[in-house]
């Protein structure tokens, strides 16, 4: 990736891992605290979102960053709670560019690491040399569910779900139920492709669509019934951006705590003008899926449970007075 980037033009940075708050995707945080400043921090969520399109407001245009980031979130086959991941932004680039350059990179890498573009991932043979197809959020969701994300409300896709027999984190707002109903539908999708046209609500970072108002100029990369990739045309109105992030901070109140914090410096940023941006972010995920294996076989040292934990770890003493 870093050798593809590099070709294109994108220069390497490095921005900090432990915030005041972190944002740049859902996802719960680990909290630690700074004793030097006796201040609570997070862990970061993303490779540096926020801190790489306050690089495009200083006059950047080409920027990337691999690195790792920590999401304090349950385990399974696809997912680690710390693994490295990477994020571009693109200035003078919108979401069809980020599209174009996705596909390129996914190509690039899947031949420079595996000398194919063929590979057989769970029950699917998926061919990335063949044309990627584009997938509306909303049309999947109402084919595979006949709910209308527009006509719908959260009693509604609590039914169908169960009715569905999906098991679900209780939740009690509108945005992470239809996250619950795309994760069932898209694991019939072969791909390649990119689901396209992802609700505002569901994407309080992106610029909304002035063909699909109420739906954003976002894409996800679709392989295997999987999705490996997040991107966007980025939202670049401060007014905007602020009456999101409070949004999504009166869902964190009423209890989501994958909601974005907000971030008044960012917005604060947003003021001075940041031009109109791409970014993307993929992770370390995609080589396990190529390879058709868990997560945790892909990490030379994933973190476990260990077999037992004595009181030593539990108060950090010696064991003895």
């Amino acid at each position: 990736m870093r050798e593809f980037l590099q070709g294109q033009g994108f220069m390497e940075v490095e921005t900090p891992a432990l915030e005041n708050t972190t944002g740049g995707a859902d996802a719960r945080p680990f909290v630690t605290h700074h004793n030097a400043l006796d201040l609570d921090v997070y862990l970061r969520i993303s490779v540096g979102e926020l801190w790489q399109k306050r690089l495009m407001v200083g006059g950047f245009e080409k920027t990337f960053e691999i690195g790792r980031i920590f999401r304090n979130e349950g385990m399974d086959a696809e997912h680690l709670q710390d693994y490295t991941s990477m994020e571009f932004y693109w200035a003078y680039a919108d979401w069809n560019d980020s599209m174009r350059l996705t596909e390129e990179l996914v190509k690039y890498v899947a031949q420079e690491t595996f000398g194919s573009l063929k590979f057989k991932i769970k029950d699917f043979e998926i061919d990335l040399g063949k044309k990627w197809q584009r997938y509306d959020y909303r049309q999947e969701i109402l084919k595979c569910t006949k709910i209308d994300l527009e006509k719908t409300d959260v009693k509604t896709i609590k039914k169908k779900l169960q009715a569905l027999k999906v098991a679900y984190e209780d939740f009690n707002n509108l945005e992470r139920g239809i996250d619950n109903l795309w994760k069932y539908c898209r694991k019939n999708i072969a791909g390649p492709g990119f689901v396209v046209y992802l609700p505002k609500i569901i994407s309080p970072l992106a610029k909304e669509s002035k063909e699909k108002p109420g739906y954003t100029e976002r894409y996800q990369l679709i392989l295997a019934g999987s999705e490996l990739c997040n991107g966007f045309s980025e939202l670049n109105d401060p007014l905007d951006q602020e009456e999101r992030f409070r949004a999504q901070a009166e869902l964190r109140l009423a209890g989501d705590e994958e909601a974005q914090m907000e971030d008044d410096d960012f917005v604060e940023a947003l003021k001075h003008g940041m031009p109109p941006t791409t970014g993307l972010g993929i992770s370390e995920r995609l080589f396990a899926f190529l390879m058709d294996k868990p997560m945790r076989e892909c990490q030379i040292f994933p973190l476990m449970r260990p077999k037992s934990i004595n009181r030593e770890q539990l108060t950090g003493s010696k064991g003895k007075n």
